[in-house]
């Protein structure tokens, strides 16, 4: 394990520790990961986000003095490519929720939003004058160019992006393995959403389903990681090799150099129009606030049973 001053950040001011193949114990008001190289103790009441990949064990004391210093557990794959479930921590503020929840039930400011997202694709274009229908055909447009040059680039036959889940056995072995770093990228993305905390499930380009936010975040990334992946995973692969292990490997490369993880912190902000410090979760006060129709919000805490009718 590297040193925790150089542990990796999800971005400035959000950290994470990724965690595998050890045990996690309790260690008097902290935790600590045992593993064949030794005892590592970790500071979990500084810690934002624990991501506990395979063979990793945790005691029930662990978990609960994970949750008093206000952490999140998420339980994930190999390298925190995919996401499988998320413990909660303690009470935080709801600033982003509430952020993405309003912007996704106002139509006019879902729609600003929905062509944010479409900027981060094409950053030197005007997206004010274009039709939401006009961007998804670009975008279109942009998606198929990508997976002509990975082909070519590669040195692999392309014919278009097509699979069935009832029939995945009968997909060619590039789209199989596009659909594979696919659901890594979603992991990824999945536990960047929970950890900063936004909902999975606001999507505002896709729509009804619980992962919809899940697939706008991804779909801002694959171009540059999990196509190019696919491809040269394919090519790098031998007779006999894992598909599914290439694939990893080249997502690893692929996520680390693209820094994934804090971009998606950046461009979520960026997206939303939040300042860098109301994008970030903080802990909120022991005491919530009361929703009030005339002023928003109102302390919490209090017996209004007094006030004036």
């Amino acid at each position: 394990m590297k040193n925790l001053q150089e542990l990796p950040k999800l971005k400035d001011s959000i950290s994470y520790l990724y965690v595998e193949h050890a045990i996690i114990e309790q260690n008097d008001a902290a935790i600590i990961a045992i593993q064949k190289n030794g005892r590592t103790p970790i500071p979990i009441a500084a810690m934002t986000c624990l991501l506990l990949g395979p063979g990793t064990s945790v005691t029930h004391a662990a978990i609960r003095a994970i949750c008093e210093n206000g952490c999140m557990a998420i339980w994930c794959g190999e390298h925190a490519e995919r996401f499988y479930a998320a413990g909660v921590g303690e009470t935080r503020s709801a600033k982003n929720l509430l952020v993405q929840a309003k912007a996704c039930m106002d139509t006019e400011r879902h729609l600003q939003v929905a062509k944010r997202m479409y900027q981060i694709r094409f950053p030197n274009l005007k997206t004010d004058g274009l039709t939401l229908q006009q961007l998804r055909g670009m975008e279109g447009i942009r998606v198929r160019k990508a997976y002509e040059l990975a082909a070519k680039t590669n040195g692999i036959r392309w014919k278009n992006r097509s699979y069935k889940t009832e029939e995945w056995d009968q997909a060619d072995p590039v789209n199989r393995a596009l659909s594979e770093a696919n659901a890594l990228l979603y992991g990824l993305c999945h536990a960047a959403i929970i950890s900063l905390g936004y909902s999975p499930g606001l999507g505002f380009i896709h729509t009804g389903k619980q992962l919809s936010f899940v697939y706008d975040v991804a779909d801002l990334y694959k171009a540059e990681t999990t196509i190019p992946a696919a491809f040269e995973a394919i090519r790098k692969m031998h007779q006999g090799d894992d598909q599914k292990k290439q694939v990893r490997l080249a997502c690893r490369a692929y996520f680390a150099n693209a820094r994934i993880l804090s971009r998606i912190a950046q461009d979520l902000a960026w997206i939303f129009q939040e300042s860098q410090a109301a994008a970030e979760p903080e802990n909120g006060s022991a005491i919530g606030s009361l929703w009030d129709s005339e002023q928003d919000a109102i302390s919490g805490g209090k017996n209004y049973g007094d006030e004036p009718l």
